[in-house]
């Protein structure tokens, strides 16, 4: 499972980035974080995922899913 750290989160709209262990930033939406812990998630924690290429649409990169914290 790739891991990275959270880079930005924009809690009012319900999404964020997480910055990959290559340097690619990765999207993630609230709906995609376990356990609705979105909240409970600060800029530069360490995180696990999975990517879903086929959500973003549009060409806009890979999006995360499965969000979780790395204890």
């Amino acid at each position: 499972m790739p891991q990275g750290k959270v880079k930005k989160i924009v809690q009012e709209k319900g999404f964020g980035f997480i910055q990959s262990t290559s340097g690619q930033d990765v999207f993630f939406h609230h709906s995609s974080v376990g356990d609705g812990a979105f909240d409970d998630l600060r800029e530069g924690q360490q995180v696990e995922y999975t990517v879903d290429e086929g959500q973003s649409g549009g060409g806009k990169g890979p999006r995360a899913a499965s969000v979780r914290p790395v204890d």
